[in-house]
């Protein structure tokens, strides 16, 4: 996987049809979270002001990819 900062939902949907392996955090704010339809499967949810509180529920191995409106 590269290291590119920023990847469109298509490179994510592409990567994730190829069976790569990363780990998910679903980081929206509890308002936008609560209110969306869409969820992704297997994602951490882990708000980003409360990020540092929940790293030790982040996988360390593998690339992360975080989802935020």
């Amino acid at each position: 996987m590269s290291d590119a900062l920023r990847i469109s939902i298509e490179e994510l949907r592409r990567r994730m049809d190829a069976g790569q392996d990363f780990t998910l955090i679903d980081s929206r704010n509890p308002h936008a979270w609560v209110e969306s339809h869409e969820k992704l499967p297997a994602a951490i949810r882990v708000p980003a002001d409360a990020l540092d509180q929940h790293l030790s529920e982040i996988p360390k191995d593998k690339p992360i990819v975080i989802y935020c409106t």
